[in-house]
This record gives C-alpha cells, sequence and structure tokens, in this order.
C-alpha cells in the first residue's frame, strides 16, 4: 500500500497533468518526439501503450507510405497516437487527407508555419490540430489560425533546432498562451522532475524524444542507441556554418567523424567557390546535400561514424536500454518523489 505522502504526490501529479491527458486522451500527458526513422510503429505504439502519447515521424514519407504506417500502428495499439507532419513537405494536404481517412486524431505540423487551409482542414476532418511556437508573436498566430495546442521546443533538442532555450520560452510563453491552450514543452528533457517544474509553470504536458531512443522497443541499431548510451551533454552539439554567405540550418547531434568531414567538405566547397568552379547555388547545393540520407545511414544501417547522430542534450541521462513503460514509470516516480519530498518539507 503507498504511504498517505505517495498517494497524495501522485494525485497531485495527475492534477498537473490533467488537462494535457484529456487533450490526447492518454494516461500522463507526456507527448513523444518525432524523430525520422526512429518513431515508427513500434515505438510509437510502445508509447501509447504505456500510457503516453506517441507521434509518427512522417518526415519524407508518401501519402500510401505513411497510410501503411498508420495501419501499422493501429494493428499494434488500440491507444490514441499521433502523427507530425513536415510543413514544407510538397503533397502536405495529401498527407492530411490521408490521416484523416485513417481516423488519425491529433495532426501535429512542424517544421515551419502551416498553411491555413492545411490547419482548417484537418479540423474539419475531426482532428485536434498541434504547432510548434518558436516565438510569443508566432504562438499568438498560430492559435488565431485555429491551432488547438501548442509545442515550445527549446534549442537543447535533437535534430532541427532554433536559437532560444527552452528555459527562456518557457519563460516567454507560458504565462500568456497556457491559459488559451495547452502548451507542450519540449528540449533538453529528461527525467520527471524537469516535467513537474514546466507543469507548475502553466505547461500542459512534456513532449520527449531523445529519452526514448533507446526504450527497447525501438527498431534504431544497436550501435545507434549504445552511441546515446555512451553520451554526455557535451557531445551533443549544434552543427557550426563556416561561411554566413552559405547558412547552415542548426542540428543538434553527437559529434563524430561525419560532423567533423561535414566542415571539411564546407571548406572544399567555399575554396571552389571562390576559386570561380561553382556559382554560389551550386555550392549551397552541394553543402546542403552532405548529410542526405545520413540520419537512415545512422539509425538503421547502425554507421554511427558517418551517419547522422542527432540527438538532444538530455542524452547524458540516458543510461540503458529500457522498455518504454519504464521510462514512463520512472519519469512519473522521479515528479512524485519530488513533490512529496516538498510536502515533508514543508510539513
Amino acid at each position: 500500500m503507498l504511504a498517505p505522502a505517495a498517494t497524495a504526490s501522485a494525485a497531485a501529479l495527475d492534477r498537473l497533468m490533467a488537462r494535457g491527458a484529456a487533450f490526447f486522451g492518454s494516461r500522463v500527458a507526456i507527448m513523444g518526439g518525432a524523430m525520422s526513422w526512429v518513431s515508427e510503429r513500434h515505438l510509437v505504439a510502445a508509447l501509447s501503450n504505456a500510457g503516453a502519447f506517441g507521434v509518427i515521424a512522417c518526415g519524407a514519407m508518401e501519402p500510401p507510405r505513411l497510410a501503411e504506417e498508420i495501419a501499422g500502428t493501429q494493428a499494434l495499439t488500440a491507444k490514441p497516437f499521433g502523427v507530425n507532419l513536415i510543413t514544407m513537405h510538397p503533397r502536405l494536404d495529401q498527407l492530411v487527407e490521408t490521416c484523416l481517412a485513417a481516423g488519425v486524431t491529433h495532426i501535429v505540423f512542424a517544421g515551419g508555419i502551416p498553411p491555413g487551409s492545411a490547419i482548417k482542414r484537418a479540423k474539419e476532418g475531426g482532428a485536434k490540430v498541434v504547432c510548434f511556437a518558436p516565438a510569443l508573436a508566432l504562438a499568438k498566430k498560430l492559435v488565431r489560425s485555429g491551432a488547438d495546442a501548442l509545442v515550445i521546443e527549446g534549442s537543447e533538442a535533437g535534430g532541427h533546432i532554433g536559437p532560444v532555450s527552452l528555459n527562456v520560452l518557457a519563460q516567454e510563453i507560458l504565462p500568456s498562451m497556457a491559459k488559451e491552450v495547452p502548451v507542450f514543452v519540449a528540449g533538453g528533457i529528461g527525467r520527471g522532475e524537469a516535467i513537474l517544474s514546466y507543469l507548475e509553470m502553466g505547461a500542459a504536458g512534456a513532449q520527449l524524444g531523445t529519452r526514448f531512443v533507446c526504450a527497447t522497443e525501438c527498431i534504431a541499431h544497436p550501435k545507434f542507441k549504445q552511441a546515446f548510451i555512451r553520451g554526455a551533454a557535451r557531445d551533443a552539439l549544434p552543427t557550426v556554418q563556416i561561411d554566413p554567405r552559405f547558412p547552415v540550418i542548426p542540428v543538434r547531434a553527437l559529434q563524430n567523424e561525419g560532423t567533423r568531414r561535414f566542415m571539411e567538405h564546407q571548406a572544399v566547397v567555399l575554396e571552389r567557390f571562390t576559386a570561380g568552379v561553382v556559382t554560389k547555388d551550386e555550392a549551397q547545393l552541394e553543402i546542403e546535400h552532405f548529410w542526405a540520407g545520413a540520419l537512415r545511414r545512422a539509425v538503421i544501417d547502425g554507421d554511427v561514424e558517418q551517419g547522422s547522430l542527432m540527438a538532444g542534450q538530455s542524452v547524458g541521462m540516458v543510461a540503458r536500454e529500457q522498455p518504454a513503460a519504464e521510462i514512463i514509470a520512472e519519469l512519473m516516480a522521479q515528479a512524485e518523489a519530488a513533490l512529496a519530498a516538498r510536502s515533508l518539507a514543508v510539513a
């Protein structure tokens, strides 16, 4: 039997998560980050079955392939899950229709501001719309456009990142927006105490990605998982551009031979441009194509030297491979213990 303090702490945490959990239709307000090649049917279903909310990473999938992934996920779980769509996908409208036809309950638009028409169609089709808000002004604009919930993701996150930390974004956005729509925090979150602190600031819940890469159910290559287990926060760094004329979209990843070669590649391309061998557009394309297919090579093929090891700074808190349900239970226990300790201190 749980001690009274533990029972009270669990009930208090449930209350703090109630709005986010109700929005997702899940037991806990923890949302799986959509990681290309990682967030597929097995991990998504495992998270939803564990009481969290799994999200399929559509990435570059075409509509028929997405339909297969949704059906595969539905075969593994009867719980709600979402689909993350990249707004710049050339067939965004068809992907929205694919989600609606399959009865997907939540559509997450990422990678830019979604067209109003896409938000409108998703809502008309019965889906709840979640959008990423990198600043307060955009958060307000997205809600006016029909977003049902927001995710604010700090620069501590893995993959493509913005320039502002979650600590700052939370202070900027939560006081104004948390009363209007559920706001979920993301970036660098690896323990329950951190989730608790943001809930108390007004967040409806949290999105975690890096923490789930080493879930037993995740299909990532064993070498990819081992890189996460060995990695420290200081190893997950953003890519660096060496010339402002050739911008590089910042991507946070574990450093390896590939990241070192990318710096050399930029320097070689810059020399060729300066010598007049290639045009500016050709040079930019050469730089951008360096990482083509690199994430798949790392996640699926296990090429952890030349592939892209996208990871958030919370990678230092990934210590071993665990079932998804165990990770969720651990996060909740940490948050509850923090609440219980506070109650004892007051008493």
